[in-house]
Formats: C-alpha cells, sequence, structure tokens
C-alpha cells in the first residue's frame, strides 16, 4: 500500500506544480478558444491542462519503476508500456483538438487507434466470467472489438461530462477511487499477481485527478481540455480492461480450495468485472447515452454539441455552479461505491442494497431542500481570497435597505457614477500572461448574464 500512496504522491504532485506553467504556456500559443453558445463560463480559459496531466502519469510510471513491490509489474507484463503507448497517442490528439479544433471523425479515428495500439502490446480483453456459464474465452477478432468499444465508450464518457469546472477530475477521481479499492482487494487479498496492473493505473489516474483539481475547481483557472479528459478516459478504460479480461477467474477459486457454489457467494469478484466497469462511469455513459438519444432525435449529428447535459440541466433548474458539480459527485460515489460494497459484503448484499437506496433517499431530500449560500466566518475572513468574502453593504444602502425604497433620484445617480468611472460597460480585467495561478489573483467579470444558448 505505501508504494501505491508514494506513486499518487508524486503524481499529484508533478501534476499540480506544472498546472501553473502549463497554463502560462497555453495563454501564450494562443489555446484560449472563445466562449461558446453552450459554455457555462463567462470568460475565455486557458485549455491545454491534460499536458500537466501525461507528464504527471510519465512520472508515476517512472516512480513506479524504480519500486521495490512494483518493478514486478514492469517485469512480468506488457501493460505499462501498452497504457503509455496509447495515452501519448491520445494525448497528441487532444493538444492539436485544444489548439486547432479538429474534426468529430478524425477524433474518433484516433481514439480507435490508440486502443488498437494497447491491444497490439497486450493489453486487451482475453475472456469473461459469465454468472452460470464460467469463464468464456474470446477470439482474437473479438477480444479487440470489445477492447476497442470499451475504450471509446468510456473516452467520449468522460469527455461528454468535461462541461463545469472540476466535474470530470472529480467524478473520475471518485471511480479510480472504488476501483483502487476493488483492484487491491483482488491483488493483495487474494494474490492475483495479475490484478497489480490495473491497481497501479487507478493509483496513478488518483493522482493526475487529485493533482490538477486544485487548478480546476469553480472558478476554473485552466481547463484540462480533450487532452486531459480523453486521456484520464482512457487510462480509466485501461484499468477495467486490465481488471476485467487479463484476471483469470478461476484463481480466486483455486486459492479458496472450496466447492463451486462456496466460491460463487464467497468470492463475488469474480463476476463484478462484468459490471464494475459500467458503474464507475455509470453517470457519464448515462449522459452519453441521452445525448445520442437526444440528438438523433432531433435531427442532429450525435456529435454535435448542445447544452442539454445532465449538467446544464442542474443549472438550468436552479442549482449553482458548485451545487450542480456535488450533486454530480455524489451520485458518482454512490453508485460506484455502492458496486465495491456489494463485492465485499456479499453475504450481506440485501443490506447493502437496503443502504443503497437509503442513501439515495437521503441524497433526494438534501436535493429538495432550499438552497443555501454558505458564507465564510467573520473571523476567517482575512484567511480567504477576497471572492469568498460576505459582500459589507455601505452606509447608504444599510439606509435606503431600512427605509425599504431607494429613490430613483439616486438610481439615476448611481446609473451616472458608474457610466463615468466605466463600469456600466462591463469589461472584463485581463489578467495577462503572468496571471493566476491556483492559489493567485484572477480576472473578474462585472457582467453576470449567461453565455448566449443556443436553444
Amino acid at each position: 500500500m505505501r508504494e501505491y500512496l508514494l506513486t499518487l504522491c508524486i503524481t499529484a504532485a508533478v501534476t499540480y506544480l506544472l498546472t501553473g506553467p502549463v497554463r502560462k504556456f497555453a495563454i501564450v500559443a494562443g489555446a484560449m478558444p472563445e466562449i461558446r453558445a453552450r459554455d457555462v463560463h463567462r470568460e475565455p480559459t486557458p485549455r491545454l491542462g491534460g499536458i500537466a496531466m501525461f507528464f504527471g502519469l510519465c512520472a508515476g510510471l517512472l516512480v513506479a519503476d524504480h519500486l521495490s513491490n512494483l518493478d514486478q509489474v514492469f517485469d512480468s507484463s506488457n501493460e505499462p508500456r501498452a497504457l503509455l503507448s496509447g495515452a501519448a497517442l491520445i494525448w497528441l490528439i487532444g493538444v492539436l483538438d485544444d489548439k486547432f479544433e479538429i474534426d468529430a471523425l478524425i477524433k474518433l479515428g484516433g481514439q480507435m487507434i490508440a486502443a488498437g495500439v494497447m491491444v497490439m502490446q497486450g493489453l486487451t480483453i482475453l475472456w469473461l466470467p459469465i454468472p452460470g456459464v464460467g469463464t468464456v474465452s474470446l477470439t482474437q477478432w473479438q477480444g479487440t472489438l470489445l477492447t476497442v468499444a470499451l475504450v471509446v465508450i468510456t473516452i467520449n464518457a468522460v469527455n461528454f461530462v468535461d462541461g463545469l469546472d472540476g466535474l470530470a477530475a472529480g467524478m473520475v477521481c471518485i471511480a479510480a477511487a472504488a476501483f483502487f479499492l476493488y483492484a487491491y482487494r483482488i491483488w493483495y487479498g487474494y494474490g492475483i499477481e495479475s490484478a497489480a496492473p490495473a491497481t497501479l493505473f487507478a493509483a496513478i489516474l488518483m493522482g493526475m485527478c487529485l493533482g490538477f483539481l486544485p487548478h480546476n475547481m469553480h472558478p476554473a483557472r485552466i481547463f484540462m481540455g480533450d487532452s486531459g479528459s480523453m486521456l484520464i478516459g482512457l487510462v480509466l478504460a485501461a484499468g477495467a480492461i486490465s481488471i476485467t479480461g487479463q484476471v483469470d477467474p478461476d484463481a480466486l477459486k483455486l486459492n479458496l480450495g472450496g466447492s463451486t457454489r462456496d466460491a460463487t457467494h464467497a468470492m463475488l469478484p469474480v463476476f463484478i468485472p462484468l459490471v464494475m466497469p459500467l458503474t464507475i462511469i455509470a453517470i457519464p455513459f448515462a449522459d452519453l447515452v441521452l445525448a445520442i438519444v437526444r440528438r438523433t432525435w432531433n435531427g442532429q449529428s450525435p456529435f454535435a454539441a448542445d447544452r442539454g447535459h445532465l449538467h446544464h440541466r442542474l443549472l438550468e433548474i436552479g442549482h449553482s455552479h458548485s451545487r450542480a458539480v456535488l450533486i454530480m459527485y455524489f451520485w458518482s460515489a454512490l453508485i460506484a461505491f455502492g458496486a465495491v460494497a456489494y463485492s465485499v459484503h456479499s453475504a450481506s448484499g440485501m443490506w447493502v442494497m437496503l443502504g443503497v437506496v437509503a442513501l439515495s433517499f437521503v441524497g433526494l431530500v438534501l436535493l429538495l431542500l432550499p438552497r443555501f449560500t454558505p458564507h465564510t466566518p467573520r473571523w476567517a475572513e482575512r484567511l480567504v481570497p477576497p471572492r469568498y468574502r460576505r459582500r459589507r453593504a455601505t452606509a447608504g444602502e444599510a439606509s435606503a435597505t431600512s427605509a425599504g425604497e431607494v429613490s430613483a433620484t439616486d438610481m439615476r445617480d448611481e446609473k451616472r457614477e458608474e457610466d463615468e468611472s466605466g463600469e456600466g460597460d462591463r469589461t472584463p480585467i485581463p489578467a495577462g500572461v503572468n496571471g493566476a495561478t491556483a492559489i493567485g489573483a484572477r480576472s473578474r467579470f462585472t457582467d453576470r448574464r449567461k453565455a448566449g444558448s443556443s436553444r
């Protein structure tokens, strides 16, 4: 466990430290596209955050290769090299898209090629454990097609939910944490060495997301862009493929030494790989399916962008940006960790399901409560940035509030003062090339209106 935690921390540190310089590079390179109709941010924000995440991935793999308990993963398996090859290809495609906005079909072809590169180096699904049937071996073509499909679906599912600050990185981090617990239990608990690569991939993926999140939380200083969203989607798919199609389900039964019935009841993880890859991307996958159905029904291309995603709908019904992100976090954690808990406590599966239902009910009740805006306590305002402090009312505003009205003359005077000071133009204050970092200042917009909508 210590080696995995060290790898996670190194990956997070490298990603965090490189994101600031990458942000300045993105500004200089002009990777700051104009605000589109479907965007929810109000000012141009640099992309290319995937550059820092990719170097974090490389640092994590390099550190793991020099650790005594993890170097066997590289000696006995070619999966880390396959992951790095596919990640490098998908990362280059994402960088080009963040800068030049390449066509969607070209990106789809690049995703399939990246998946094919991993298949050629051995990262593929060899068999499937099916309940009631047993282990079903796949032919080479069947394994290749299934692997490519899983990679493409996962990449696009993660890419589709990358619409709010911190949403994609946080949801993937939650999924990676649940997947790490599952894979680590298979590797350490039952001595299945084939599960070690998937455990390593999950730890590195958590580090990539945790290192990038401080820069990407609302209000975001930088976006991961397609270079980041497609990268973390590919790493997530690689872990799912490794634990699903590389780990022999019969090994769990042999370690137990029991009958088939006892092994089935005691070792439910034999069958969990069938649903685990779907549970960790359940919310992104649902959003992907709904988006395809919605666009096809309206006569549009499935790749046409719109403002109909789940996070857009949460904003439309009145949730704030941060609250919408937290809601998506909650449901992702509920589904992913619920599946892991069910695999661990298989004997009391009914109680786990009842617990999931209870948590769902609590979540719905909390969502129906009146919304409130949290504020920093007065005594702690000096310790937080100005944007998190309460707005202090002036003496004139206080007297007007107590009287219950403001005269038309005062309103005209305020309007005249705004016009004379230039605030009426509602223009942004640019941050500049040497502007905000993860903890520094940022440019602010006085205009609170939403970006134009296509609907």
